[in-house]
Parts: C-alpha cells; sequence; structure tokens
C-alpha cells in the first residue's frame, strides 16, 4: 500500500485531508469499486489524453465511459488518447494504469466531467493497484479548482 510521492507531496502541500483505504490487487477501476464496495459512481478514474502536443487528465467515474466524440467537441478535433508508454512517462511514480485522478502534481490541465462533481464523496487510485484515497466533495472540489468541466462519459 503506497501513495505515489508526486501525489502524496501535492496533497500535503494543498492541505487536503483523505483517508488512505487498502484494498486486494486490481488492475481496473471498476473492479477496484467492487473490491471496495464502494459505488463505481464515485470512484474518480484518470484518462490521460494528447491534444496539439500536450496532454490533459479527463476525469470521470469509474461506473462510466469516456465518449471522445464529445470531447473533441468541447476540446478540438486532434484530443487522441495517450498511448502506454506516454502516460509511463508522465506518471512516473506510479504503477502501470494506475493513474491517479489529479493531474495538476504531474504538470496535466484537467477536465472533469460533471457527473464525479455531484457526488457526496469521492475515491480515487493513489498511484498502485492497492489503494484508494477517500475524500469529500470540499477536498475534491479543491483538488480540481480551476478545471475545464464538461459531460463526456456515459453510464456502462
Amino acid at each position: 500500500m503506497t501513495i505515489a510521492p508526486t501525489l502524496q507531496k501535492y496533497l500535503a502541500a494543498e492541505n487536503i485531508q483523505y483517508e488512505v483505504i487498502p484494498h486486494e490487487l486490481r488492475m481496473t477501476s471498476s473492479g477496484t469499486a467492487e473490491a471496495c464496495h464502494i459505488s463505481g459512481d464515485r470512484l474518480a478514474k484518470g484518462i490521460v489524453l494528447r491534444r496539439d502536443g500536450e496532454y490533459i487528465l479527463a476525469v470521470l467515474p469509474a461506473s462510466h465511459h469516456l465518449r471522445l466524440s464529445d470531447l473533441r467537441t468541447s476540446l478540438g478535433d486532434s484530443v487522441q488518447m495517450a498511448d502506454e508508454t506516454e502516460i509511463q512517462q508522465l506518471f512516473r511514480d506510479c504503477a502501470h494504469g494506475a493513474v491517479p485522478a489529479v493531474g495538476k502534481c504531474y504538470g496535466l490541465d484537467i477536465i472533469v466531467d460533471d457527473s464525479i462533481q455531484a457526488q457526496p464523496e469521492i475515491y480515487l487510485e493513489a498511484g498502485d493497484h492497492e489503494t484508494l484515497l477517500h475524500m469529500g466533495h470540499a477536498q475534491f472540489a479543491r483538488l480540481m479548482a480551476n478545471a475545464q468541466h464538461g459531460r463526456f462519459s456515459a453510464h456502462d
């Protein structure tokens, strides 16, 4: 059970209050939600996108899938999914595929799906596949301050 050092430092610097929740090894966000007995609507997942040579982190509920066409409508046609190599380069201190839904500490702009913003409490990956962070809505809103917002996901 570990929190990625970059994420941990950022949360401390921003005075974000959270609870650490260890869980069984799971390789997907939906599997993590199931293992932790939480709603996938409350587990924020991050999806790394590339646009015009820059990276953006889309934050949406684990129970949803990304609608890339909706993001292209608001962000432009050049938006693409980043590949695994690019993601690993950006999140060097995280396990492969365990992207925390906090982009600012990794130098990424964020776009947040409105459906995750409406939740009273949020869970997010800590940078491995065995640790979640749990926080209230107000703490999550502080992490997402100055992020773009929109509707770009659909419930699975």
